[in-house]
């Protein structure tokens, strides 16, 4: 799914620097908020920071080049990507399709801020976008209704069928949004299988220090474009210059330490499956989950995300605390393991439900880590 070449030299090539000798090999920040105007009042320079800036465009371009998008735009945070896209593609009137269970705070912007707009607003779940629901919903929406799905679902890692899905979408007019924020576009490219948008969170796997929101979006059709643009000048729900740099550097690493958080997650879900102190372990890439034929289909790499239960709460918080490895946050994809009891944010999950994000620490050490861990949670 990634071409000719590895996703190491695609993360490469997308931030190399084309410039003249003398130049830096790799660009700084530009910090400007306002530009010189030139007496021409040429629209097609640099005039404020809200509208464009230097920066933007060299991670615009790696990010189009790493999702095969014609182009990207990029936002403050992931939950900006979602709620620009939508109001800019989302027709007064019309009819949006959401997730029942993926992540919580799309389905309050739906339901809070859509919805009394006068949208259309249907919920459903990874299984309803292929038991023929989502062709029901489209079939009485009539052309011009969105859909955003996402896949793997956060944070139940259920995976929707994308090819099947933009053919539902195409034969009714409709467009296909894809949050692309756990897979990354190191493990599937939605747009190659027929999606009209990728939307997603590079604050995760693609930044991957932990230490800056950014999200984008890219779009297949580059008349989708205008609209965009648009929304997102009018909200002013932009990217800093100091942030697109640090996100724009890091994607150079970002195919290593993808690597080596998918290994990671892949041996730690094979650990956990015979461990006596867990249950419902779920990761798309083992060959027994119930994800994993359709994430096989259309992902190369299975991510850094993966699932278990505890019997409660109180062992949650013992296994964390008992972890030298594992660090109590939320968000995933950076280069610490991390775990959040998913329960605290109103995931329709048991108390004991435990979303971990693999880092980058060396397998082994990480396996020894939690086998201690929760064999410490067991005997209290």
């Amino acid at each position: 799914m990634s071409g000719m070449t590895g996703d190491s030299t695609r993360c490469v090539k997308a931030v190399a620097h084309e410039g003249v000798p003398g130049s830096p090999l790799q660009a700084g920040p530009v910090f400007a908020a306002p530009y010189l105007l030139g007496e021409d009042e040429r629209d097609d320079i640099d005039t404020y920071a809200r509208a464009s800036n230097p920066g933007w465009r060299a991670l615009e371009s790696a990010l189009a080049d790493l999702e095969h998008a014609s182009a990207a735009r990029v936002v403050g945070s992931g939950m900006s990507a979602i709620t620009v896209a939508l109001r800019s593609l989302v027709r007064p009137g019309g009819t949006v399709v959401v997730p029942s269970d993926g992540y919580y705070q799309v389905r309050k912007f739906a339901t809070e801020y859509l919805a009394p707009h006068g949208i259309d607003v249907h919920e459903l779940s990874v299984a309803e976008f292929g038991d023929g629901s989502l062709q029901r919903v489209l079939d009485g929406a009539g052309p011009g209704a969105v859909v955003l799905a996402e896949t793997p679902s956060n944070p139940g890692l259920d995976t929707v069928d994308l090819r099947e899905t933009a053919q539902s979408c195409r034969r009714t007019g409709a467009l296909l949004l894809v949050d692309n924020t756990t897979a990354t576009p190191l493990g599937q490219l939605p747009l190659d299988l027929g999606a009209d948008v990728v939307v997603a969170s590079g604050t995760k796997s693609l930044s991957g220090h932990s230490d800056l929101l950014f999200g984008y979006i890219a779009v297949a059709d580059p008349e989708l474009l205008p609209a965009i643009d648009r929304e997102r000048l009018l909200s002013g729900t932009v990217l800093g210059p100091f942030e697109t740099w640090l996100a724009h550097r890091s994607l150079g690493t970002a195919g290593l330490r993808f690597e080596r958080q998918c290994a990671n997650a892949l041996a730690v879900a094979g650990m956990l499956l015979e461990h006596p102190a867990v249950t419902d372990v779920r990761y798309p890439g083992l060959a027994g989950d119930p994800a994993h034929a359709v994430a096989a289909g259309q992902m190369s790499r299975f991510g850094p995300l993966l699932t278990f239960r505890l019997p409660g709460r109180d062992e949650v918080h013992r296994f964390v605390r008992a972890a030298t490895l594992v660090a109590p946050a939320t968000s995933f994809g950076g280069i610490h393991t991390t775990a959040d009891r998913r329960a605290r944010w109103g995931d329709a999950v048991s108390e004991g439900f435990v979303r971990l994000s693999c880092g980058i620490e060396d397998t082994a050490d990480l396996l020894a880590d939690l086998d201690a861990a929760l064999k410490e949670t067991a005997l209290h």
